[in-house]
């Protein structure tokens, strides 16, 4: 009873932080472990303890923002039998997921080619079982309010998975953890994870006795993300909080039954490659943990995210090979030292991703693009639905960047890439048609005039060069008429605004009247902001220096009510060009003011800012924007290219309280803003095959993983 008291008490407290407006950090109380136990799930229900603030506090509206590389993903989950492999002269690729959405990093079930994967197909990561007789994949018990679900495994009428659902006690800490639930029965979802430690990527032992997992332990993040600082741990599954660590350096684990985990690092030469750990039939009566792994495949390539065999014998690994573009998945014979290849001999121009494989080692799985000719979606949609925390803010995910809209909501545009084929494109803003401006020249950053229905704003020139490179803002105007023609280019007219001599002028927000514009421009030699004249730009003295100083200040964005000006600069830091933070100011250059997203003024949390995008909501009172608050939520190296896989988007009042994280995934989310206008019915978005543009699979393997060694 005195523990239920306790926990009564807690409840009490949690909600009037919530009243307060105060973030709320369930670890952070010292009843936390109890609540947590086995034995108090049974008095205290932790969903009532979710903290939950009235509709009339949270932001509304719909964020329109892009996920980079996303779109093209078109994940679908293949095997082949390795029965009749290439080695020995013959196979067949066999799909086993309906082409729906994207789907990836999957396990098998059994022998029938059942498996348990994730798919994005209702909004967000969750996990879903297919197999022989359903017509559809079936949704598994998952955490309802959980926007990430990863890597889930089923053992013995259990299934484990990776959720980020539950806020850590401080910022820059993963939201990433391990957890259980029965396959049958009342399906309780326990936490396996000790509140405050963070893990990635598990694996369950061949007699389903222990788990490894890829853990970063409770410190903060560092900043890493080419290669997590992980440590490989083993626990048992009846005693999760047994936890052992067996190696230090590793990520992605996997078991060759109960004594032998292999796992990928990147060794001292610079090669990505598998080693393996051995130890005794029960790893927590060994006594000389950790131990040194021996590494397991040669330099010369680069191996990832290994899958082991129940034979001992064999591993299947995916590889980066040396002047090789594509990622492959090849079994690696542990004996002859020998590597035989597999996906290369099917489908050569494509990338093969994290493999996997049966428990009587005939079959071996994994996911790519699904390829143009297959059955399924082929088309990506100009903007998806996304799942959103909060109940009256709907997300939408863009195929393109930096959108704007017009001035009653009814288009949109955006920058479909940014480089050599970067344009401008509009789109209706239900995702029907789509129309090209400016085509041929890179141009990035759009605004459209809040008073001008065709005319948009933006940037041309590369992105992200030095303050001398020449970047131009440029003022577009184009006919309404083409919009209700067959053209699928419209011409237009460009007027540059800036000289050509002032370097790199850039990221150009349009204040409310339509008069001005506020941008970044490096033409002192340090790239800061500028007001200029949105007619007739800076031609006739009409410009204005708004900030000054040896420091970063960019992407700027104007209020609704014009009486504020937001922006992202390291001028409290100027020697890191990572520390990015929100600032504000008023259009005469007065009240300049830093707002602090990780924590009060004066604490070391707010050092670590990186914030970009800021970005304004109608009303006014809030503020969205992309940082690195939250850590890295799953292994980049398991994915393609993501320049900053930490990047996720919040949400936050303008005084600074009220932050909440709308997106969390293993992607770089960015470059959102609020949608302006009447009303935008999502329900009537234009999606399926019947919009958007060719899928086809066009997207970057990490950029950081080179093989530039001797």
């Amino acid at each position: 009873m005195k523990m239920i008291r306790q926990a009564t008490n807690l409840r009490h407290l949690l909600r009037k932080q919530v009243n307060n407006r105060r973030p709320v950090y369930l670890s952070s109380h010292p009843l936390t472990s109890l609540l947590c136990s086995r034995r108090l799930f049974k008095a205290v229900n932790l969903d009532t303890l979710t903290p939950t603030m009235p509709s009339s506090m949270d932001p509304k509206g719909i964020v329109v923002f892009t996920s980079v590389g996303r779109s093209q993903y078109g994940f679908d989950i293949f095997t082949v039998n390795l029965n009749q492999t290439p080695i020995t002269g013959s196979t067949s690729e066999h799909r086993l997921t309906d082409g729906i959405s994207i789907n990836y990093n999957a396990q098998f079930v059994n022998e029938d080619q059942s498996i348990v994967f994730i798919s994005e197909r209702s909004g967000c990561p969750r996990i879903y079982l297919t197999c022989r007789g359903l017509s559809k994949p079936e949704q598994l018990p998952s955490v309802p309010d959980s926007l990430f679900h990863d890597r889930p495994i089923i053992k013995s009428h259990h299934l484990y998975f990776i959720s980020a659902h539950e806020q850590p006690e401080k910022p820059f800490q993963s939201w990433s953890a391990l957890y259980s639930t029965e396959l049958h029965g009342k399906r309780k979802i326990i936490r396996l994870s000790p509140y405050g430690v963070v893990d990635y990527s598990p694996a369950i032992s061949k007699s389903g006795t222990f788990v490894a997992i890829a853990s970063y332990g409770s410190r903060p993040w560092e900043g890493d993300f080419h290669e997590l600082k992980t440590d490989i741990v083993v626990f048992p599954t009846s005693d999760p909080n047994n936890r052992l660590v067996v190696c230090e350096r590793g990520g992605w684990p996997t078991w060759s039954g109960d004594s032998t985990i292999f796992f990928h690092r990147q060794a001292d030469d610079g090669w990505w490659s598998i080693f393996r750990v051995q130890f005794p039939e029960n790893p927590l009566e060994f006594s000389e943990f950790p131990v040194l792994p021996l590494r397991i495949t040669p330099p010369g390539l680069h191996c990832f995210t290994p899958a082991a065999f129940n034979d001992g014998k064999r591993i299947a690994v995916a590889t980066r090979r040396r002047g090789k573009c594509y990622r492959h998945i090849e079994i690696f014979d542990l004996e002859r030292k020998v590597f035989h290849p597999v996906t290369v001999l099917l489908n050569p121009a494509f990338h093969h991703y994290n493999p996997f494989v049966s428990s009587n080692s005939e079959s071996l799985g994994y996911h790519r693009f699904r390829g143009k000719s297959t059955e399924g979606e082929s088309r990506v949609p100009h903007l998806e639905p996304v799942a959103s925390p909060i109940k009256d803010l709907g997300m939408l995910r863009i195929n393109g960047s930096f959108p704007s809209f017009s001035p009653d909501g009814s288009l949109l545009a955006l920058n479909p890439a940014l480089d050599e084929n970067g344009d401008i494109k509009v789109v209706k803003s239900d995702g029907s048609e789509r129309w090209t401006l400016i085509k041929g020249r890179v141009a990035f950053c759009n605004s459209w005039s809040p008073t001008e229905k065709y005319v948009i704003y933006s940037s041309l020139g590369p992105i992200f060069e030095s303050t001398k490179t020449t970047v131009q803002i440029a003022r577009v105007t184009f006919e309404p008429s083409y919009l209700n023609s067959d053209l699928q280019e419209i011409p237009c007219d460009v007027k540059i605004l800036t000289r050509e001599d002032t370097g790199n002028n850039a990221f150009p927000s349009c204040s409310p009247d339509g008069k001005s514009l506020v941008f970044r421009s490096g033409r002192s030699g340090h790239k800061n902001l500028y007001i200029l004249d949105a007619v007739n730009g800076e031609f006739n003295d009409g410009i204005r220096k708004l900030t000054a100083g040896p420091w970063i200040d960019t992407m700027p964005s104007w209020s609704p009510n014009g009486d504020l000006i937001a922006f992202s600069s390291n001028m409290h830091n100027p020697n890191n060009v990572d520390a990015f933070s929100i600032y504000v100011i008023k259009p005469d250059g007065s009240d300049l003011r830093r707002i602090y997203a990780a924590g009060p003024k004066g604490s070391s949390d707010v050092d670590m800012e990186r914030i970009n995008h800021v970005c304004f909501s109608p009303n006014g009172e809030w503020l969205v924007f992309a940082a690195n608050i939250g850590g890295v939520t799953a292994e980049p190296v398991s994915f393609p290219n993501q320049f900053q896989p930490y990047g996720d988007l919040y949400v936050m009042r303008l005084d600074g309280s009220g932050l909440r994280r709308l997106t969390c995934d293993g992607y770089e989310n960015g470059t959102p803003t609020w949608h302006f206008g009447g009303e935008l019915d999502m329900r009537r978005l234009c999606l399926g095959n019947d919009a958007g543009v060719e899928l086809t699979g066009e997207f970057d393997e990490p950029l950081w993983i080179t093989s530039d060694f001797n």
